[in-house]
């Protein structure tokens, strides 16, 4: 008995590093549901379409290297010369996009939307590594039209300008467009959470890393009244990028200042197009 009632206490010794353990692990758990959450806020529900809009489209299942099934739509336009290859933010789903698709079929581009896994009819679930898979399905999807890669023009809105920003940094394709995109996960932690030491988070999004090596054209809108990703971020990013690159500054928050501007945007943007085809 006196043995075992040694042993007894010497387990209760680590009682309180048990304690620390479990708290550490709970507070790790936190922070990788506060991570996913910031980062990812998929809708699954489809809740309109380009044809309320009066466009033709084809809605387009495919397939990733990694066996996911995602679902796109395919807006063609007449006599099109370039083809957006639209990355949409971190929430809702493409079916709240339907006013830049209109806007970039405006411009005489033929546009190809589609939903990251766990997103709208997409399925799987989020993540950075995921989402860079996705995207270079949907690149590879477009080549199998065929389509050119230099007649694809790379469009990214707020965390889809990291997404598309990857695949021009890996791939080839003819011009890059981003709008409110931040410069690194690194860069937005210390912005959103200050007091949490950015390295607990494991996501990356290195698109300020990236940038340097990308040499095609690039456009790149930035709101100075940006409440969710700072202006200085999205400057900070343009500002590594090599030329030729094209900054627009606007005005207005994060979700409503590229349709708020859309009729300058859209002269800019032409002009840009049309740099591009001389």
């Amino acid at each position: 008995m006196k043995n075992r009632g040694q042993v007894l206490v010497n387990w209760k010794s680590f009682y309180p590093l048990l304690r620390i353990f479990l708290i550490l692990g709970l507070a790790w758990i936190y922070l990788k549901h506060i991570e996913n959450t910031a980062l990812f806020q998929p809708e699954e529900k489809i809740e309109s379409s380009p044809k309320e809009l009066g466009l033709d489209f084809q809605d387009i299942f495919f397939k990733t290297s990694d066996n996911v099934m995602l679902d796109g739509w395919f807006i063609p336009a007449n006599n099109a010369q370039y083809t957006i290859l639209f990355c949409h933010g971190n929430a809702g789903n493409i079916s709240h996009r339907l006013d830049k698709i209109k806007f970039f079929n405006d411009l005489g581009c033929n546009v190809f939307i589609f939903d990251y896994r766990g997103y709208g009819k997409s399925k799987g679930s989020p993540s950075e590594k995921g989402l860079y898979i996705d995207v270079k399905s949907a690149y590879e999807y477009l080549l199998s039209r065929p389509i050119n890669a230099q007649e694809i023009i790379g469009f990214g809105e707020s965390l889809g300008g990291a997404i598309i920003i990857d695949l021009a940094f890996k791939n080839k394709i003819r011009a890059l467009i981003t709008e409110n995109t931040f410069s690194n996960v690194k860069d937005m932690a210390k912005f959103i959470y200050p007091l949490i030491p950015y390295r607990v988070f494991s996501s990356r999004l290195d698109s300020l890393g990236k940038i340097k090596s990308i040499t095609i054209p690039k456009f790149m809108i930035c709101s100075l009244d940006d409440e969710v990703i700072p202006y200085k971020l999205s400057k900070k990013l343009y500002d590594a990028a090599p030329a030729p690159k094209e900054l627009m500054e606007i005005r207005g928050g994060h979700n409503e200042s590229f349709l708020d501007s859309a009729r300058v945007i859209k002269e800019r943007i032409g002009g840009f197009l049309n740099r591009l085809s001389k």
